[in-house]
C-alpha cells in the first residue's frame, strides 16, 4: 500500500512539473499575439501590470502552498489532525490578514505607485489589481493542504485551467481593443479581470478535489499561531522569491525604465513605446530559460534536507551533468537567437525595432538558466532562504543598473542591467553550490572543444542560410523561413555536440526526439 502511495505521489509530482512547464510556455507564448494586436504601447501597458499579476501567481502556486504543505505534512506525520478550528481557520486568517494588508496598501497608494512608474493613467489598473491579492488565501490554502497529503493532481489541473482561462480572456480583450476605439489602458484592466477569472476557476476545481478527497483528522491538537506565522513568512516568502527571478527583473523595469527614459529627454509616448519594444524580449527569455533549465533538472534525483558528506559525494555527478546540460542547451538557444533575432523580431513583432538592445538582453537566457538550475539544486538540498536572499540581491543589482544605465543608454542600458543582474545571480549560486559540494568540478564537465565547434558550426550554418535565401517580404514566407532555420540550426548544434561526445545517453533521454539522439549517439560509439 505504501509503495502504491509513493507511486501515486511520483506520478502527481511529474504531472505537476509538466503542468508548470505548460503554464510557462503558455504564459510566454500569448504575449506575442498580444503585442501584435495592441502594438508596443498596448504591450507596454500590459507589462506594467504583469509583474504584480505574476507575483500573485507565484504566491498562490508556489510560495504559500509550499509552506502550508510543509505544515500539513509535519502535523500528519506527528499524528496530529488538520481540523478546521486549529488548522484551516488560523492559517486562512493569517493569510487573509497578510493579503488584505497588501490589498489596502496597493489600493490606497495606487496613485502614488502610478506616479512612481511614470504613468498616472495606470492608477485605475493598479487599484483594480489590488483585489486579486484577496483571492490568494483560498488558492494557497487548498493547494497547500492537498499537496501536503500527497495530492498533486489538483494543483496541476487547477494551474492549467487558470492559465487557459486567463490567456483566452486576455487575447479576446486584445482583439476587441484592436477593433474598437477604447483606450489601450483597457488591456491592463482586462489582464487583471482575466487573472481573477482564472483564479476563481482554480478555486472551484481545487474545492471539488478537496471535498472529494479530504482525509479525516487523526487527532485534533492545538498548534500555536506563532508557528503558522513563522512558516508562512519564512518558507512561504522564500519559496516565492525562488520562483520569481524573471518576474522581479520585469518588476524592476516597471518602476525604473520609463522614468529613466523620460529623464534622458524622451517624451512620455516615446518612452512607453520603447518600454513595449524592450518587453518583446521577455517571452523569448522565458521560453529560452525553460528550455535551458527544465530538461537539465530532470537528470537530478529527488533530494531534500541538509546534505551530509556522503550525500554530497553521491549527488555531485548528477549535479554536474545537470549544470552541463543546462549550459549546453542555454548556450545554443542564446547564440542561435542572437543570430536570427532580426528575422524573429520581424516575424513575431512585425518589425525589427530594438534588435540591437534585445540581442544583448537575450544573453540573460544563458545566465538565468544556469542561475535557476543551480538555485533549484540548492533549494532541493535545503538552502531555500539562502537562495531567496541571492534572488533579492540580484533584483537590487538590476534596479541599480537601470538607474545608472537607462538615462545614458536607453533600453540598451536596461538590457545590460538585466544581464549584469543575471550574471551576479548565477555567480552567487554556483559559488555557494561549490561550497556546499566541494567535489564539484563544474568547468571540467563542459566539453569546451565540442561547444566551440558546435556554436561555430551553427553560426556558420545560420549565416550561410541568411546569405543564400533571398529577402522574404511576406510574413507567411518569413514564418516558414524562421521555423526552418530554428529547427535545422538547433539540430546542427545538437548533432555537432553529440558527435564530439558532449552528451551522455542519460542526458539525451531528457531531450525532445530522444530516440533519434540516442541512436546517433550509438552510431558515434560504434
Amino acid at each position: 500500500m505504501k509503495e502504491h502511495d509513493n507511486t501515486d505521489v511520483m506520478k502527481g509530482a511529474l504531472l505537476l512539473t509538466l503542468a508548470g512547464l505548460a503554464g510557462k510556455v503558455l504564459s510566454a507564448g500569448y504575449r506575442i499575439p498580444l503585442q501584435n494586436l495592441t502594438g508596443d504601447v498596448g504591450f507596454y501597458i500590459y507589462q506594467q501590470v504583469y509583474p504584480f499579476l505574476g507575483i500573485v501567481t507565484i504566491l498562490s502556486l508556489y510560495g504559500f502552498p509550499s509552506a502550508i504543505s510543509q505544515i500539513t505534512a509535519e502535523l500528519l506525520a506527528r499524528g496530529r489532525g488538520v481540523s478546521f478550528r486549529h488548522f484551516y481557520a488560523p492559517v486562512f486568517i493569517l493569510l487573509f490578514i497578510m493579503m488584505a494588508g497588501v490589498f489596502l496598501l496597493l489600493f490606497s497608494q495606487a496613485g502614488e505607485l502610478a506616479k512612481l512608474v511614470g504613468d498616472v493613467h495606470l492608477t485605475g489598473v493598479y487599484r483594480l489589481a489590488a483585489f486579486i491579492f484577496l483571492l490568494v488565501p483560498f488558492t494557497a490554502l487548498l493547494r497547500g493542504v492537498l499537496q501536503g497529503t500527497g495530492q498533486m493532481k489538483p494543483t496541476a489541473f487547477s494551474q492549467i485551467a487558470e492559465q487557459f482561462i486567463r490567456v483566452f480572456l486576455i487575447i479576446g480583450a486584445a482583439v476587441w481593443i484592436s477593433v474598437s476605439t477604447v483606450s489601450y489602458y483597457a488591456i491592463g484592466q482586462a489582464a487583471v479581470i482575466a487573472s481573477m477569472a482564472g483564479m476563481l476557476a482554480a478555486i472551484i476545481i481545487l474545492t471539488m478535489f478537496f471535498v472529494r478527497n479530504r482525509s479525516p483528522a487523526a487527532r485534533e491538537a492545538r498548534t500555536p499561531w506563532r508557528y503558522y506565522t513563522g512558516v508562512l513568512l519564512t518558507v512561504g516568502i522564500a519559496a516565492a522569491m525562488n520562483h520569481s527571478v524573471l518576474i522581479l527583473m520585469q518588476l524592476a523595469d516597471t518602476f525604473t525604465l520609463v522614468p529613466g527614459l523620460t529623464a534622458d529627454g524622451w517624451t512620455k509616448l516615446e518612452a512607453m513605446a520603447a518600454k513595449g519594444v524592450f518587453d518583446r524580449g521577455q517571452p523569448l527569455i522565458q521560453l529560452g530559460t525553460v528550455l535551458g533549465s527544465s530538461f537539465a533538472l530532470t537528470l537530478l534525483p529527488a533530494v531534500s534536507g541538509e546534505i551530509t558528506a556522503k550525500d554530497s559525494k553521491a549527488l555531485h555527478l548528477p549535479v554536474q551533468r545537470a549544470l552541463a546540460v543546462s549550459f549546453y542547451l542555454a548556450a545554443g538557444a542564446t547564440v542561435g537567437l542572437m543570430v536570427i533575432f532580426p528575422e524573429a523580431n520581424r516575424l513575431l513583432f512585425q518589425n525589427d525595432d530594438g534588435t540591437g538592445s534585445l540581442r544583448i538582453l537575450v544573453m540573460a537566457i544563458l545566465l538565468s538558466s544556469i542561475g535557476i538550475t543551480a538555485a533549484s539544486i540548492l533549494q532541493g538540498l535545503g538552502y531555500v532562504k539562502q537562495t531567496a536572499f541571492f534572488v533579492a540581491a540580484a533584483f537590487v543589482i538590476k534596479v541599480l543598473g537601470n538607474v545608472m544605465l537607462v538615462p545614458r543608454l536607453g533600453i540598451t542600458g536596461s538590457a545590460l542591467a538585466t544581464v549584469i543582474g543575471s550574471a551576479f545571480l548565477a555567480a552567487l549560486m554556483l559559488i555557494t553550490l561549490k561550497q556546499k559540494m566541494p567535489q564539484l568540478a563544474l568547468g571540467k564537465q563542459v566539453n569546451w572543444r565540442a561547444l566551440l565547434l558546435a556554436i561555430t558550426g551553427m553560426v556558420a550554418f545560420l549565416a550561410g542560410m541568411d546569405w543564400l535565401m533571398e529577402p522574404i517580404i511576406s510574413r507567411a514566407g518569413l514564418l516558414l523561413y524562421v521555423l526552418f532555420i530554428s529547427v535545422t540550426g538547433g539540430a546542427v548544434y545538437l548533432l555537432l555536440l553529440l558527435r564530439q561526445g558532449a552528451f551522455r545517453k542519460t542526458d539525451l533521454s531528457m531531450l525532445p526526439l530522444a530516440g533519434l539522439w540516442i541512436r546517433l549517439h550509438k552510431e558515434r560509439d560504434s
